[in-house]
């Protein structure tokens, strides 16, 4: 176990940190989820701008790779034309 005061306080705000992260990553995959899921486009293209931010976002932080975020924001834009098209 640590033995000085900010190898404790590290420790508690690593953990505060990693929840956070957690949490905001596993919303934006529930959100990636439901706009693959949806077939209608208007809902698609509503839903699209909200996506792309958190997965800048998540890519800011550095809780996903850029070029992931970058996969990602490509291939929901391909599907978002898609059911538009």
């Amino acid at each position: 176990m640590a033995n000085h005061k900010s190898a404790l306080k590290r420790i508690r705000r690593n953990e505060a940190v990693r929840l956070r992260n957690r949490y905001q990553h596993k919303t934006t995959r529930n959100a990636i989820k439901r706009l693959r899921n949806t077939e209608d486009a208007n809902v698609a293209k509503e839903l699209l701008p909200t996506v792309v931010s958190m997965i800048d976002k998540l890519a800011k932080k550095n809780i996903i790779h850029k070029n992931k975020a970058g996969n990602l924001k490509s291939n929901l834009t391909k599907h978002v034309n898609k059911l538009v098209a």
